[in-house]
């Protein structure tokens, strides 16, 4: 079996199993397919001569585990800024749409402000959390490795969990930094949840993560809260972080309700 998340079919990709989330073992994680997006639009023409500062994927559906389609644009050309779009669609319609401002890349070491420092644990030093298996096979939680720097899933509450993919993205390619965060930003609502799995569901309907520098080695870390209001709605608010500081932050509107 592949350990990819997404192996290339012609023009399309195929889902793999460890793509599947926490909702439904028919349904992905929308790590996988957020990191999906954000590949197409780093290959529209130029693409490594920007940066990605400001990306947001809306979830406009469940997104299943079978055969996609992915398709990007520019929005809106330009020589230092550019605005890009991206759809993941099926033979049903479309499933989720990106945009993302891209900014030509240049050299302001001089002015960068200091790293931010983790209060928390790094990588080696946080404790090796055991896989969460809810569907008795692969999945996106088997898909990646978790070491808990502050909390835990079990105990409710914020929490700081160090994420590094041990499946690729895609099958027999390198994940690029923004694909290796966008796997990890989604999981900021699961990562700090305030409810139960058992009795709540608490579904992201987007993430937006803003980036000002980009991750440099595997591990990714979610320093992540939940705030759950008084009418079904919550927010996760996520700081993120590698291994040298901090990269940028995350946020994910929550739809919440009772099972």
């Amino acid at each position: 079996m592949s350990t990819a998340f997404y192996i290339p079919d012609r023009d399309r990709f195929a889902s793999t199993d460890w793509t599947r989330g926490p909702w439904s073992a028919h349904h992905q994680h929308g790590g996988p397919p957020a990191a999906l997006l954000g590949r197409a639009i780093e290959r529209l023409e130029g693409g490594v001569d920007f940066s990605i500062a400001r990306i947001t994927v809306e979830l406009l559906r469940s997104v299943p585990v079978h055969t996609l389609s992915v398709s990007a644009r520019l929005a809106r050309a330009g020589r230092r800024v550019q605005l890009a779009e991206a759809t993941l669609s099926d033979e049903d319609g479309d499933i989720a749409v990106a945009r993302a401002w891209r900014i030509r890349r240049d050299d302001t070491a001089a002015e960068q402000s200091p790293l931010e420092q983790p209060s928390f644990a790094s990588a080696d030093g946080s404790l090796v959390l055991a896989d969460f298996d809810p569907w008795g096979g692969p999945s996106y939680f088997s898909a990646m490795e978790w070491r808990a720097a502050v909390g835990d899933f079990a105990t409710p509450g914020p929490a700081t969990v160090w994420m590094r993919m041990r499946a690729q993205l895609i099958e027999d390619e390198p994940p690029s930094p923004l694909a290796r965060v966008l796997i990890a930003a989604d999981s900021g609502n699961g990562v700090s949840s305030e409810l139960s799995l058992q009795t709540h569901v608490f579904i992201n309907t987007e993430l937006t993560a803003h980036l000002f520098r980009e991750p440099q080695g595997e591990w990714i870390c979610v320093d992540a809260r939940t705030r759950i209001g008084p009418q079904g709605t919550g927010v996760a608010e996520s700081a993120l972080f590698d291994s040298r500081g901090r990269i940028g932050s995350a946020q994910q509107a929550l739809l919440v309700r009772a099972r």
